[in-house]
């Protein structure tokens, strides 16, 4: 068990990297994140120790990587930055390297493969946090942050059929990341309690998506 002192020092440090940050990627999307992690966590019987570390500290290296259009990956980086405050609070290397791997394999976008529970937790919570409701607004709010200035182009589905990242490019939009990454997520949560809530988050951006393009075309 870790010491809830040692939690909150750490989750102290943590915000410190999320000052004037991208609203979609700032301090409320790690409080929803870990808020989701540690109920997902409890049904799935994973340590909510070190899945609550790692949720707090999971983003850190995000704002950096926004910063350089992504020119980094920040998962790697976060873990980087987590490991040299996980070891000045002296955590035991059983637990920095549990908070590590969660870390450093939530990314949607690389080749790390979670080995853990507390790991398949925290990607599932992360990616959930992507789709439904929420995911929509932070959607939209990264595209304008990552500099496209469409609101769409009509060529979405085209563009997506390409096996390319078109993050932080004039063809970007948000709808384009819907039809590459965010409704696909649902196949990619892992686990049974994860799998439950996205199907229903799906099912909620399938709906608005459909309405959006509808109105688009001046159907509704």
């Amino acid at each position: 068990m870790i010491n809830k002192i040692i939690k909150e020092e750490i989750k102290e440090e943590a915000k410190f990297f999320f000052k004037e940050a991208s609203g979609c990627h700032d301090w409320t999307h790690i409080e929803r994140v870990t808020e989701l992690a540690l109920k997902i966590g409890e049904k799935e019987n994973a340590d909510l120790d070190i899945l609550e570390i790692a949720s707090l500290l999971h983003d850190i290296g995000r704002k950096e990587e926004m910063k350089n259009k992504g020119n980094f990956c920040h998962a790697e980086k976060g873990a980087e930055l987590a490991k040299i405050i996980l070891k000045k609070h002296k955590l035991n290397e059983n637990d920095i390297e549990g908070i590590l791997h969660c870390i450093i394999i939530h990314r949607y976008r690389n080749s790390h493969v979670p080995k853990t529970i507390e790991a398949k937790v925290l990607f599932d919570a992360d990616k959930l946090d992507s789709i439904g409701a929420v995911g929509i607004a932070r959607d939209f709010l990264f595209a304008g942050n990552a500099g496209s200035n469409n609101l769409y182009t009509g060529n979405e589905k085209e563009l997506s059929k390409q096996d390319k990242d078109y993050s932080y490019t004039k063809e970007d939009s948000a709808i384009l990341e819907y039809e590459i990454k965010l409704k696909k997520i649902k196949d990619k949560v892992i686990t049974k309690t994860g799998k439950k809530i996205a199907l229903e988050r799906h099912n909620f951006m399938e709906i608005y998506f459909d309405r959006f393009w509808k109105e688009v075309k001046g159907e509704l």
